[in-house]
């Protein structure tokens, strides 16, 4: 590290004021154009860095995620620095290919047309709490990748991670190169009004309206990553204890705090039971008793514990039946580690909250269906989530599903994997989001696709088109204008 990216940034501090960070803004900006277009060389040592900083922390970085949540698994949370660094490491290696030209067809043997990737300046990152690592350096390692430079607004419902992040940020990075802004919903309004060059916000659907809202008053262009309801799709020929167990072992990852998380299932009619016994058989072989087991979990805190004990209460006075796997049968009534163990529910409805609403927890429905055609026609009927998962070993069925619904991703046979290919798009599509990073993806969302064409030298290419139109100009528009 050069001398000045160990200077701390004096922005390292909590809720600054909308001016202060216009300010910061453009010092960002300035200091951007005046360094001119960055090098592939610059953008692969600002990967290096960040690969570092990861690196160099990531037990601290694992505890305060667990002091955090009151409760998470240090492995969950060093799966999660891995999974930046990987995604860091790819990128590196394809910045030479993606960097380059396209060349594209022109209409003279001598004229040269081809698009140029631009970074576009200054990213606003607005992140969430629930993998708060990834969520903010994935897609910097995109911006990164393009060229760009960003300004990162994380959760506050990880302080103590966005306190830790807005620390190591500012010793391994200059404030123009990142920057880390805490501070809560007021802070978070003000930022995503700044005219920022592009605006990434991942986290829930009504925040992320009012995001969108606050960037078309600068006609700053957003990528949101919203969640949604991501449905699983049991077909007739699938294995349900293989299918019970991968789902499981997905909705109780981070506790269900996750936003491609299976949201709901839906299994063929006469199934449930058998399915219900292969999912509490799961989760007793994956975590036993998990009341003080330090591999599952807690809900992040008592407002988000609350919500969902009264989405199961509300489910059940309802007329759903709950099914809670508490493999050990421990008393959850008494801890003060906000713990919930996974509940199955079952003959759900729409009137449900937890049919409505991403549950964002270790909440399982289950829905069922005569037929599959039936089941796409339901999850085609409600908004389009961020990942669809369908099960089955039928492939005229499989592209039935996939050909008949629409989602940001799908993931076959599993739950949740489709991410953890760097090389694939992550993204929603209209109710769960807009736009797409990582891989090449992410380098084209944060670039600019500029256009250049170097005209032909030949007299054709300099008349045509242009008065005094005659017999020669109608001879080659009649010859040119056709069917075939």
């Amino acid at each position: 590290m050069s001398t000045a990216n160990k200077v701390k940034s004096p922005f390292f501090k909590v809720d600054l004021n909308a001016e202060d960070m216009r300010l910061l803004l453009t010092k960002q900006k300035k200091t951007w154009l005046a360094n001119g277009v960055p090098d592939r060389t610059t953008r692969i040592e600002r990967m290096d860095r960040l690969i570092a900083l990861l690196v160099d922390n990531k037990d601290e970085i694992a505890a305060t995620l667990s002091q955090d949540y009151g409760g998470r698994s240090i492995e969950g949370s060093l799966l999660e620095v891995l999974v930046v660094v990987n995604t860091l490491k790819y990128n590196k290696i394809h910045l030479r290919e993606w960097m380059g030209p396209e060349l594209h067809e022109a209409p003279f043997p001598d004229a040269i047309a081809r698009v140029e990737f631009q970074p576009k300046g200054v990213v606003g990152v607005v992140s969430p709490w629930n993998f708060p690592w990834a969520l903010a350096f994935n897609p910097i390692a995109s911006i990164f990748a393009a060229g760009n430079v960003c300004m990162l607004k994380p959760s506050e419902l990880a302080p103590r991670t966005s306190e830790l992040m807005a620390q190591l940020v500012a010793q391994f990075f200059h404030e123009t190169e990142i920057t880390v802004l805490q501070g809560g919903p007021e802070t978070g309004a003000a930022f995503a009004a700044l005219p920022f060059d592009h605006l990434i916000y991942t986290g829930g659907t009504k925040i992320g309206a009012a995001i969108m809202g606050a960037a078309a008053k600068n006609l700053t262009p957003v990528t949101l990553e919203l969640g949604g309801k991501s449905p699983v799709l049991v077909g007739r020929t699938a294995d349900i204890g293989d299918v019970a167990r991968r789902v499981m072992k997905a909705k109780t990852f981070n506790a269900g705090q996750i936003c491609h998380a299976p949201d709901y299932v839906l299994l063929s009619k006469g199934s449930e039971d058998e399915f219900v016994a292969f999912a509490t058989e799961a989760v007793h072989d994956m975590y036993g008793a998990l009341k003080e087991n330090g591999d599952y979990t807690s809900i992040i805190n008592e407002s988000h514990f609350n919500r969902l004990r009264s989405w199961t209460e509300d489910a059940k006075r309802k007329g759903a039946r709950v099914i809670e796997v508490n493999p050990a049968g421990e008393d959850f009534a008494s801890s003060d580690l906000h713990r919930l163990p996974p509940s199955l529910i079952l003959d759900v409805n729409d009137e449900m909250t937890v049919m409505q609403e991403e549950i964002f927890g270790p909440l399982l429905p289950i829905k069922t269906y005569d037929n599959i055609e039936e089941a796409i026609t339901y999850v085609r009927n409600h908004p389009s989530p961020l990942a669809l998962y369908y099960f089955g070993n039928d492939f005229a069925e499989e592209r039935l599903v996939i050909d008949g619904t629409t989602s940001g991703g799908v993931t076959i046979n599993d739950c949740i994997s489709h991410y953890s290919i760097d090389s694939l798009p992550f993204g929603g599509i209209g109710p769960s989001g807009m736009g797409a990073y990582r891989g090449k993806t992410g380098f084209l969302t944060f670039s600019h696709a500029r256009p250049v064409y170097r005209q032909s030298r030949s007299p054709q290419a300099e008349h045509v088109g242009l008065p005094p139109f005659g017999s020669q100009t109608r001879a080659f528009l009649s010859a040119a204008i056709t069917r075939a």
